[in-house]
């Protein structure tokens, strides 16, 4: 019998959840499949909006797929139309063009929206859109909206230090515009940094044109006299982008009555309170994860298709280790695990730091026993990836712990093969190279061997490169690798 799923979001997960369902039910016998989604949009890679702000890409360049993927896969897609309720008991959404749709099984891909702080002059008259000169930084429409303002020589104020805040100075630095970064904490990025590499990464941004200013909170806005502060300073600017954080867009689940504490509450199958409603991505609460990540919401799609399936109807989410990168050009920051302990005094914690603030390169690693449970890693990017497999794996870190500051745990020649601090060789096939897409060595391989013989081809068999960009260099390294140790495809057969 074929079930009637719905998805309620076109975003990065909804759009992975409705490929995962095909892979497995490629003909479509066993899920008949809806999906909403709110932007008029096709689906595209939000992690990569900072490169189209900054102009290193098109808009169309992001799409995740091509126009006519839903139809040859038999996926229909309902763009622009947003789902306003649902209603549990007769198994149906209700959406914003009056229609309605039924259901076996629904999903909520409905992610997160942009937190708007309550600073006089942000909103219009109206108080549900913004003020004149104001964006946010969330989607394909604000990034549009950004690029409006951001004129050669234009003055630009961004509210908020965090990821996505950099990601946009640096991006709108990039295009000329003179930006200013306002954060009311005394470091940048402080959920993920510690004291030190905040201040690093802020004397970076700074030789790179972004002017920073920690511990200041704005007051009011108005396009006449500009942003008035809270130290008494006025910023002359002629907009402002509000990235000060996101908050799960979970208003529908909680309209019907689906349990909510800070996310849609979901079990280790996305369930949520009712057995009929799942939710994955940023929209959900799960102990094993955070959000603002995409690789969670990828691997919790996976398990859900396989549940909805039926092709792995035992199949749970256990979680994902956290890995935190700043995706902005000419700046090479990870944060990975329990990146903020400090040494308690008891011995049970071991931890070193390595600062040089006037080359902006800050190391710290964090390891109980041997194993490494947390790194920040800025400016030094093969101490980065070698700190990253360490925690993937679980490996017992090297007892030359300053060589693992300064990622060199290996020979130059092991350094420099394949782009990465390890050569492949080293690597077991289990090591996660793709973290956005869940892409293993293993994976590589296999498609390697069955004709994916160069980087384009192996990142459309596996998806590897086609999250945040970061891991082409160590896609393209294993390909080299393999051309030069593998047997030719002609002597293979």
């Amino acid at each position: 019998m074929t079930r009637r799923v719905v998805v309620v979001g076109h975003g990065m997960v909804g759009a992975r959840f409705a490929e995962e369902v095909r892979r497995r039910d490629r003909h479509g016998d066993r899920v008949q499949l809806t999906v909403f989604g709110a932007e008029m949009h096709d689906a595209y890679n939000r992690v990569l909006l900072s490169t189209v702000l900054a102009g290193g890409l098109t808009a169309d360049s992001v799409r995740l797929r091509g126009a006519d993927w839903a139809a040859e896969h038999r996926v229909r897609v309902r763009g622009g139309v947003s789902v306003t309720e649902i209603d549990r008991a007769a198994r149906r959404v209700r959406c914003s063009d009056s229609s309605s749709e039924p259901y076996d099984e629904l999903v909520l891909a409905t992610g997160s929206r942009a937190w708007v702080p309550p600073i006089d002059g942000l909103m219009a008259e109206d108080g549900a859109s913004l003020a004149e000169g104001v964006a946010v930084f969330r989607d394909m429409d604000d990034c549009a909206r950004i690029l409006r303002f951001a004129q050669p020589g234009a003055r630009i104020a961004v509210l908020g230090g965090g990821l996505l805040g950099l990601e946009a100075s640096r991006g709108l630095v990039g295009r000329g515009v003179r930006v200013s970064v306002l954060h009311p904490v005394s470091h940048l990025m402080e959920r993920q940094l510690d004291a030190g590499a905040g201040a690093v990464l802020s004397g970076t941004l700074r030789r790179l044109g972004v002017d920073v200013r920690l511990g200041v909170t704005a007051k009011r806005w108005s396009p006449e006299r500009g942003l008035e502060c809270d130290d008494g300073s006025v910023a002359s600017v002629d907009a402002v982008v509000v990235a000060a954080g996101v908050r799960q867009d979970t208003g529908l689940a909680e309209r019907a009555g689906i349990t909510v504490d800070r996310g849609v509450l979901v079990d280790d199958r996305m369930c949520t309170s009712d057995d009929r409603v799942h939710a994955i991505g940023d929209c959900v609460r799960h102990p094993g994860t955070v959000s603002g990540l995409v690789q969670p919401g990828y691997e919790q799609a996976e398990v859900l298709a396989d549940v909805l399936t039926g092709t792995d109807p035992s199949a749970r989410y256990r979680g994902t280790p956290v890995v935190t990168r700043l995706k902005a050009r000419d700046i090479d920051l990870a944060a990975v695990g329990d990146a903020l302990a400090e040494d308690p005094g008891d011995g049970s914690v071991e931890v070193l730091r390595l600062e040089d603030a006037y080359r902006g390169r800050y190391a710290k690693i964090v390891l109980r026993g041997d194993r490494l449970v947390g790194a920040i890693m800025l400016g030094v990017p093969d101490a980065a990836a070698s700190a990253i497999q360490l925690y993937d794996s679980g490996s017992a870190a090297p007892s030359d712990r300053l060589a693992l500051l300064l990622g060199r745990t290996l020979p130059p020649e092991q350094l420099s093969r394949g782009g990465g601090p390890v050569s492949p060789a080293q690597l077991p096939s289990t090591a996660v190279i793709c973290r956005c897409n869940t892409v293993s060595k293993g994976r590589l391989v296999a498609a390697w061997r069955v004709g994916a013989t160069d980087p384009a081809a192996l990142s459309r068999a596996t998806r590897a490169g086609t999250g945040c960009g970061s891991c082409q260099q160590a896609v393209a390294g294993i390909c080299a690798w393999l051309n030069e140790t593998e047997p030719s495809q002609e002597g293979a057969a």
